[in-house]
């Protein structure tokens, strides 16, 4: 096993990435040596990774990290950088490396003040791995002055930082970043290869995780989620039974309220995990005295921890929010299938009744126009209008046909 056999179905971004891995590995050799740099290195400082939701982007970032900060006693004797067990391998996999930084989206935009510790240590040599990197997850998400703060660091780089930025596409970063960057683009996994990962790496049932590759399309952290949770089962299963609840306007109100409802009830699951625990760590951070009382002068960075707790509490019930509309244009693009004739496989096999009857009793074009409706909704959310106002107005769409 390496830290490569994560990326599902992108042998040529593993194939790129571990020969730039081997050829860093030679650059750190080099200058411990104190010899010239190898000529014509595929290493290089700023890379961008993109692809379509659930291809593995994130993913592919952090392999490579590892795989840079792998320290196995095989790497020396020409082995392939990236063991995935040693101690460099291992921390920058759990993410506890201190010399790998990752930074995401809390809320809707990656704010400066978010990154400007970060780039500032992007300056500082590695404390005690081979390189210093920086992992910027939602690179799309990164406003003006966030983005231009990353983007002077990137012009102009210490000589062991790597910057690893990830995005949906090359057109959701800034030209003048991306022009720096050498670009991998990652595609949708195969259905059958997701299904192969769920039952090697988490011992899956092959049954079940075939239907849950099937239904996700090949979005891998979704479709582990879906094998392995049977609450986003739950979940997935009431989504799909939407399209029959909408026949009046009371059931369009009512579905809106109970989809909303879920998401919220999503970020608080999360919340309840997290919050606690970060603010629990940050007080012994500062020094909290018994029974919890902060010193004089820290009560501001509380303020800032819980801050970015609503922030990401507000963004979990989105991105809730945004797996069940895709669930729901799944549920749209089968029945178009069937109202088409098409050969293509059917994604939601499990709701196979539901979609006959939507299919029978609509046309294709209603039906381009209920998917329209979902994208709607989706574009409205991201406009930061109230869920519950977006998602009715979706609702009422779907009704209409």
């Amino acid at each position: 096993m390496s830290v490569w056999d994560d990326l599902v179905g992108q042998e040529k971004v593993s194939a790129a990435l571990e020969a730039a891995a081997r050829d860093a590995d030679a650059l750190v050799t080099a200058a411990a040596a104190d010899q010239p740099p190898p000529e014509a290195s595929k290493m290089t400082h700023a890379w961008l990774f993109t692809g379509p939701p659930g291809a593995g982007r994130n993913q592919a970032a952090r392999a490579f990290a590892a795989a840079l900060q792998c320290v196995s006693p095989d790497r020396a004797l020409g082995g392939t950088p990236g063991c995935g067990f040693c101690d460099g391998c291992h921390t920058a996999l759990l993410g506890t490396h201190a010399d790998v930084s990752s930074v995401a989206a809390v809320g809707a935009e990656i704010l400066v003040k978010d990154m400007r510790d970060t780039v500032r240590k992007s300056y500082t040599s590695p404390a005690n791995g081979r390189w210093q990197i920086i992992l910027v997850e939602d690179a799309e998400r990164l406003n003006e002055k966030s983005a231009n703060a990353v983007l002077k660091a990137v012009e102009e780089p210490a000589p062991r930082t790597v910057w690893l930025l990830c995005a949906p596409s090359i057109e959701d970063v800034l030209p003048t970043i991306r022009s720096r960057c050498r670009h991998l683009n990652l595609r949708t996994p195969p259905v059958a290869a997701v299904a192969d990962m769920l039952v090697r790496r988490d011992g899956v049932e092959p049954e079940v995780a075939a239907a849950a590759a099937r239904a996700t399309q090949g979005h891998v952290d979704r479709a582990r989620r879906l094998a392995t949770d049977p609450e986003a089962r739950r979940r997935r299963a009431s989504v799909l039974k939407l399209p029959l609840r909408i026949e009046e306007v009371g059931g369009c109100l009512k579905a809106a309220q109970e989809l909303v409802d879920a998401a919220v009830e999503d970020a608080k699951q999360l919340a309840e995990e997290m919050d606690g625990k970060e603010a629990d760590e940050l007080k012994a951070a500062l020094g909290a005295a018994q029974g919890g009382r902060l010193p004089r002068g820290t009560a501001g960075v509380m303020k800032d921890l819980e801050d970015m707790q609503k922030r990401r509490r507000t963004r979990t019930q989105r991105d809730s929010l945004d797996v069940a509309l895709g669930d729901l244009t799944g549920f749209y693009r089968d029945v178009l299938a069937l109202q088409l004739g098409s050969r293509v496989a059917i994604a939601n096999e499990d709701a196979e009744d539901a979609l006959q009857r939507i299919a029978g009793a609509g046309s294709p074009e209603s039906t381009l126009r209920r998917i329209e409706a979902i994208a709607a909704c989706r574009d409205a959310l991201d406009r930061n209008v109230a869920p519950l106002l977006a998602v009715e107005a979706m609702t009422m769409a779907l009704r209409a046909g």
